[in-house]
């Protein structure tokens, strides 16, 4: 996914717990997917920036969840 600037990706040799990374030119965030959205780490990204990568988790949650079974099914 790809809005304003952000890019949402996986990473495949992670622990289990769902979680997205949200990249923008600026940094990247770490976002828990469950049991709620909720950082999990951050580098280089503005507090805005970090608000702003929430959201885009939060309005998309559903798409990155179904994304997150599709890739780590089986």
């Amino acid at each position: 996914m790809l809005v304003g600037g952000y890019r949402s990706f996986f990473y495949s040799r992670e622990e289990r717990r769902a979680r997205v990374h949200v990249q923008h030119a600026a940094g990247e965030a770490k976002i828990w997917l469950e049991p709620k959205v909720e950082l999990a780490s951050v580098a280089g990204l503005s507090a805005r920036r970090v608000r702003r990568a929430i959201h885009l988790v939060e309005a998309h949650h559903e798409t990155i969840r179904a994304a997150w079974a599709e890739h780590f099914a089986g």
